[in-house]
């Protein structure tokens, strides 16, 4: 929970777009000093200008979260500007699709690296760090919010290696949740789950380093970014609207931040599938048209 952020400081990676930057717009209005972290150059550029311009004091990184070393030099730099942190959002992250079988072991490791490696490097680096600050300031208030996906409740079809990197993100923060409630009452998380909001999500193949360069796309993901496209690029919130809720959260100290709650009934279905085990429910039963399209599309020649 964070009560009040004057001078307060954020780190937040995936800072040059989509929820990223929409948080540094409303950390910087609420006064904090803010730490932006991209591995896009130029969209991070554009964005420190901004938040640069409202007043904010900026300490911009070009940083690949799923470098150790990197996000250990980012740690270090944060605490020599700015001292320990207080609200941390390990927010940057890459969509993929295609059915399980088909995504090769670099795809694993491209999807792996960044949306959970990312996010361990985050709490890895910056826990300890603000922990060591609650014990030397009773009046230190901290917060970590860790961004999943409603794909990491509800594990729909063609969307495998993307389900299991957001599945491991909730797990993570609600084991982080857990394990400060043990050991300290000035820290705490969250975890962010987005349903489909217009983001530069769709496009990460853009930033994907060439080591890990996947190939030619098989029909299933090509099918896959089809699907999401329109999803996401329909989607009638905004990135704002989600950070607006981070913030909110961070208030109340909420854990569970959701951006579509009507999503929420297939949750429920997939929890009770778990108690009453039975089969997985089809998470589009409440639209079998997009199943239907889905399955004919991957089942045509």
């Amino acid at each position: 929970m964070i009560t009040d952020f004057k001078n307060k400081t954020a780190v937040l990676t995936g800072a040059g777009s989509g929820f990223g930057l929409e948080c540094a717009r409303i950390a910087a209005a609420r006064g904090m000093n803010i730490v932006m972290v991209d591995v896009q150059q130029d969209a991070l550029d554009k964005a420190v200008t901004e938040i640069t311009g409202m007043g904010a004091q900026v300490l911009a990184m070009r940083v690949d979260v799923a470098n150790a070393e990197a996000m250990k030099a980012l740690s270090d730099a944060v605490l020599a500007r700015f001292g320990a942190p207080h609200f941390v959002f390990n927010n940057a992250g890459v969509g993929a699709g295609g059915l399980i079988w088909e995504s090769s072991l670099l795809d694993w490791k491209w999807v792996m690296d960044v949306n959970v490696m990312g996010v361990v490097h985050g709490v890895h680096f910056f826990t300890q760090m603000m922990l060591d600050a609650a014990k030397k300031d009773v009046t230190y208030q901290g917060h970590i919010v860790n961004t999943a996906s409603m794909a990491g409740l509800l594990n729909p079809p063609n969307m495998g290696v993307y389900n299991v990197s957001k599945s491991a993100v909730v797990s993570l923060t609600e084991s982080l949740y857990q394990d400060l409630r043990l050991v300290t009452d000035q820290i705490s998380a969250s975890v962010l789950c987005p349903f489909f909001v217009p983001t530069n999500i769709t496009q990460s193949q853009r930033n994907r380093p060439t080591a890990l360069s996947g190939g030619k796309l098989t029909k299933s993901q090509l099918i896959g970014q089809a699907q999401s496209d329109k999803a996401v690029g329909s989607g009638k919130l905004t990135a704002l609207d989600v950070a607006n809720a981070v913030f909110a959260a961070l208030e109340a100290d909420r854990f569970y931040i959701y951006s579509h709650p009507h999503a929420l009934a297939g949750v429920q279905d997939r929890m009770e599938d778990l108690v009453l085990i039975r089969n997985p429910t089809d998470p589009f039963k409440s639209k079998p048209e997009i199943r239907a399209k889905l399955k004919a599309a991957l089942r045509a020649d």
